[in-house]
């Protein structure tokens, strides 16, 4: 067992509020500026005549950084120091904003974007990998559940402050307003977090098989977002989609062959491990599209000003807030399952409510009740699915662990707004029409109603005992791995059973 899990943080001490604080302020810098920059993509759109691919890339150049190099850099961490590379990725992060402020085309926008995805990468699973070093396992579900309900926020408070700072001056404040949260992460780091790696790592991480994925990634992704509009049969897409399917597998094919893999194949042994991801990536293709879609649709359709856009998902705000630590803390206590289940088949009813989003709808008797069942769902689900991708994994893989889950997470929201403008018909200039933009809404709502829904479904077979604590092998337990065990370290005949008698994985 890892030593955290006797002498880890505390809850409820001076020392928890510290590293909470540091690593919620710094993530939630990087999920606020993915909200605030929907929310300008009207104004963007308009000041750097922008087409719906030039929109599309403007998000989907971040995500893409994001979802490529996440991956080397939990490994990062985990080698070099959670601390150190979580620092990095925030100094990186605040420079980069500062340059996408100062953006005057869109190709020169969608590149400090890219550069702005790099800091993500490092930043990232840094939080969540500090969060699992750092506190007692007793105490780590809580912890998660504090991070993703406050963290929330500011995914949730997002379109509110972009609508009011696109009004008060420009899109350019989206941006600008990151560099003094970076600034107060770094000191508050510096005070609270205490350093963690991964003692039993050497080496170095694969960069090759990194670049693989990071090749992998873009190609399908530059060939999804271009074919709408150059066709299918055009050169680029055809061979951006070849290099991107040959870089995927290529990356896959490293990961079985190397004594030292970026990501463990063993990880995805455990069914858990493999299950909760694959909720994941269904459910955060299905927010990155309504995320997307849903304050183009208030403002374009419906009429409403930036500030009132933003407004209107308040209530997401407030419904995370409360709720989110509580679901972390109940899923310690009865199992994640019910909850992984539940919420994701709620988070698709709320998108189903979305429907009757349209020109004429009024907020109170249309647009609140579908942002309520929506936070419901969300409150549901996240706090429990991160800590559970968690828990599946050994303490020793808590950046790898937290990278692939970032990774799953980000690629699911890439897919999903690279794909479902096409999907949904919108092409062309059609983002700035309400009759063709209110058609492509419902189409996108049905099929991100369905992925959400499906995640709940998926985790129908997630073993709901991950989160208790592990209890310690005794001289008659078995393991059901066979060769190396990653979760007790022995090579030949496994040793263990995690706590209740209940197998860590394939249960």
């Amino acid at each position: 067992m890892n030593s955290t899990e006797d002498t880890g943080i505390r809850w409820g001490t001076h020392a928890a509020r510290g590293v909470l604080a540091t690593t919620i302020l710094g993530s939630g810098m990087a999920m606020l500026d993915g909200t605030i920059v929907n929310v300008a993509l009207p104004r963007i759109g308009a000041e750097l005549n922008a087409s719906v691919a030039g929109l599309q890339w403007i998000l989907d150049g971040y995500m893409l950084a994001l979802a490529a190099l996440i991956l080397v850099a939990g490994s990062l961490g985990d080698r070099y120091g959670r601390r150190r590379m979580y620092l990095i990725g925030v100094v990186w992060f605040g420079i980069a904003s500062g340059l996408c402020a100062a953006a005057t085309s869109t190709e020169m926008l969608v590149a400090m974007r890219i550069l702005q995805g790099v800091g993500g990468a490092l930043l990232t699973p840094g939080s969540l990998a500090i969060l699992q070093a750092s506190f007692a396992h007793d105490a780590r579900a809580r912890a998660i559940g504090a991070w993703s309900g406050l963290g929330g926020i500011a995914a949730a408070a997002g379109p509110l402050l972009g609508g009011f700072l696109v009004q008060v001056w420009s899109w350019r404040l989206a941006f600008l307003i990151n560099v003094p949260i970076a600034v107060a992460v770094v000191l508050m780091a510096r005070r609270f977090v205490p350093e963690s790696r991964d003692a039993e790592a050497t080496g170095h991480p694969d960069f090759g098989a990194a670049a693989l994925g990071a090749v992998g990634l873009a190609g399908v992704t530059g060939a999804l977002v271009e074919a709408p509009a150059r066709g299918v049969g055009d050169p680029l897409v055809l061979v951006a989609g070849l290099l991107g399917i040959a870089g995927l597998a290529s990356f896959v094919a490293v990961q079985h062959r190397s004594a030292e893999p970026l990501v463990p194949p063993a990880l995805f042994r455990d069914r858990t491990f493999t299950l909760s991801n694959a909720l994941t990536f269904v459910v955060y293709a299905a927010l990155g599209g309504v995320m997307m879609l849903l304050v183009m649709q208030l403002q374009v359709s419906l009429g409403y000003s930036p500030t009132a856009a933003g407004l209107a998902g308040l209530p997401l705000t407030v419904i995370m807030l409360l709720l989110s630590g509580r679901s972390g803390a109940l899923a310690q206590r009865i199992g994640p399952r019910t909850q992984l289940v539940v919420g994701p088949i709620v988070v698709g009813i709320g998108m189903l409510l979305m429907l009757r989003i349209a020109p004429g709808a009024s907020y109170l008797g249309t647009v609140l009740p579908a942002v309520v069942v929506f936070g419901l769902g969300l409150a549901t689900v996240v706090a429990p699915v991160t800590a559970t991708v968690l828990a599946a994994a050994p303490d020793r893989y808590a950046g790898v662990a937290s990278g692939v889950n970032n990774a799953i997470a980000r690629s699911g929201g890439l897919l999903a707004v690279a794909v479902l403008p096409a999907a949904a018909g919108l092409t062309g200039e059609a983002y700035a029409d309400p009759v063709a933009l209110t058609a492509g809404w419902r189409t996108a709502l049905i099929i991100c109603a369905a992925l959400a829904i499906a995640g709940g479904l998926i985790a129908l077979g997630i073993h709901n005992g991950v989160l208790e604590p592990p209890a310690a092998a005794g001289p008659d337990d078995e393991c059901p791995h066979l060769g190396e065990c990653y979760h007790c370290g022995v090579e030949g005949p496994p040793t263990h059973i995690r706590g209740g008698g209940t197998p860590v994985a394939g249960s």
